[in-house]
C-alpha cells in the first residue's frame, strides 16, 4: 500500500514530527515530576515549587499542541488515502471483464470497497499513530530507566518476553480470525442483496421464511467468527496487563526498599514509577493495536486482490491460457 503514501510525503513527515514531539514531552513529564517533589515539595521552597509547577504545566501545554497536531495530520492522512483507495479499485473495476463479475458477487465487491475501506481508515488515522507513538514511548522509557536505576530496569526488562511472547501469538490468530470476520461479513451483505433484488420470486413462491431462516444462519455464522476474534483479543489484554503490573510490583518493592535505606530518593521513586506506568502502558496499548493492525491487514490482503485482479480480455481479445 506504499505508492497509496507517496503523495503525501510532506503530511506524513510533520505527523512524525508531531508524534516524536508529543513522545518526547510526555517522557519528560517523568523529569517534571521528579523535580516538583524533590525541588518544590520537599525543598520546602514557596518559590521553588512555583518554578517547578511552571515547567510542568509548559510540558503539558506543549503536549497539548502535539497531540492536537498529530491527530489532526494522521486523521487527514487516513482519511485521504482511504479515498484514494476507494477510486483506485473502483477505477480497476471497470476495466475487468465480465467473467470476473460472474465469479465474484457485486455485493461482495462492495463490502469491499466499503466495510474493509473504512477498517483501513480507523486504522491509519488512529491504530497505527498509536503504534508508533507507543513504541517510541516504550524505547524512550526504557532509556530513561535504564540511566537511572539500571537495578530495577532488569525487573522490569525481565517480564518483557512474557509480554512479547502472548502478543505475537495472539496477534497471528487475530488476523486469520480478522480475515474470516470479514468475508463472513461480506457473505451476509451478498445474501441480503441477492434476496431483496429479487424480492418479486421470493414473495411468489412464498419462499420468505426459507430465507429468513438461510439469512440468519449466514449472521449467526459472522457473528461466531467474530466473537472467536474478541475472544483472543480478550484474553491478549489480560495476559499483557496482569505480567506488566505484576512486575510493576516487583519493581516498586524494591525501590521501596531503597527509598526506605536512603539509597534513592522519593522523587526518583515518583519518576522511575512514571516511566514503569508509561512502558507497562505503551506494551499494553501496542498488545491493543496489534488486534487493529492484524483486522486492517486482512482487509488490506481483501482490497489488494481486487487491485491484482486482471481482465480476461486484453486489448479487445480474449486472453487464453497457453497451451
Amino acid at each position: 500500500m506504499l505508492p497509496f503514501f507517496r503523495p503525501y510525503r510532506r503530511q506524513m513527515v510533520f505527523a512524525l514530527i508531531a508524534l516524536v514531539v508529543t513522545a518526547g514531552t510526555m517522557l519528560s513529564l517523568g523529569k517534571g515530576v521528579q523535580f516538583l517533589i524533590d525541588q518544590g515539595l520537599a525543598s520546602g521552597s514557596e518559590a521553588g515549587l512555583t518554578q517547578a509547577l511552571m515547567i510542568f504545566t509548559g510540558l503539558v501545554f506543549l503536549l497539548g499542541v502535539g497531540s492536537f497536531c498529530r491527530f489532526y495530520l494522521v486523521s487527514w492522512i487516513g482519511e485521504r488515502v482511504v479515498a484514494d483507495i476507494r477510486k483506485a479499485v473502483f477505477a480497476h473495476l471497470l476495466t475487468l471483464s465480465p467473467s470476473f463479475f460472474e465469479d465474484n458477487s457485486p455485493s461482495e465487491i462492495q463490502s469491499r470497497i466499503t466495510a474493509d475501506t473504512t477498517l483501513l481508515q480507523s486504522v491509519i488515522g488512529s491504530s497505527f499513530s498509536i503504534a508508533l507513538r507507543s513504541s517510541l514511548m516504550l524505547v524512550g522509557g526504557i532509556l530513561f530507566l535504564l540511566v537511572m536505576h539500571f537495578k530495577l530496569t532488569l525487573i522490569l526488562l525481565a517480564c518483557v518476553p512474557f509480554v512479547i511472547a502472548p502478543v505475537v501469538y495472539f496477534g497471528r490468530r487475530v488476523r486469520r480470525l480478522s480475515r474470516d470476520s470479514q468475508d463472513e461479513i461480506a457473505s451476509v451483505g451478498r445474501y441480503l442483496s441477492q434476496a431483496l433484488r429479487h424480492i418479486k420470486v421470493v414473495q411468489a413462491f412464498t419462499h420468505e421464511q426459507h430465507d429468513i431462516q438461510r439469512f440468519s444462519n449466514t449472521v449467526d455464522r459472522a457473528f461466531e467468527v467474530s466473537v472467536k476474534r474478541i475472544q483472543q483479543r480478550s484474553w491478549l489484554t489480560l495476559v499483557v496487563i496482569l505480567l506488566s503490573m505484576s512486575g510493576i510490583g516487583v519493581m516498586l518493592w524494591f525501590g521501596g526498599k531503597d527509598v526506605i535505606s536512603g539509597a534513592m530518593s522519593a522523587g526518583d521513586l515518583a519518576s522511575f514509577l512514571f516511566y514503569s506506568i508509561i512502558v507497562a502502558g505503551a506494551v499494553g496499548a501496542i498488545s491493543e493495536v496489534m488486534g487493529e493492525l492484524q483486522r486492517a491487514a486482512g482487509a488490506a490482503e481483501r482490497i489488494m486482490e481486487l487491485l491484482s485482479a486482471r481482465s480476461d480480455i486484453v486489448s479487445g481479445t480474449l486472453a487464453f491460457p497457453a497451451g
